[in-house]
């Protein structure tokens, strides 16, 4: 009895590499729009805190300067976050 040889080496199958994750939905564009509106209503009462009562502007400026450096941190962890 003779056995048939391959001439060629097996490989196992190659298959289609899949990604490590599932891609990330889009962010929601109702959550978006309701985040710019508390965005802009609170820069409005800000700013009318400002220009009703003058002696607030500089706790308003130091908040301000507070919160603008906490959004850019939280920012910058979503960002890393998501890649």
């Amino acid at each position: 009895m003779s056995t048939a040889t391959d001439p060629q080496p097996q490989t196992p199958q190659q298959q289609p590499q899949q990604p490590l994750r599932p891609p990330q939905p889009a962010t929601d564009p109702l959550l978006m729009l309701c985040l710019v509106i508390v965005g802009v209503l609170v820069l409005a009462g800000a700013g009318y805190l400002c220009v009703a009562h003058p002696s607030l502007t500089g706790p308003i400026e130091t908040v301000a300067a507070v919160a603008g450096v906490l959004v850019a941190a939280v920012a910058v962890a979503v960002a890393v976050r998501r890649r």
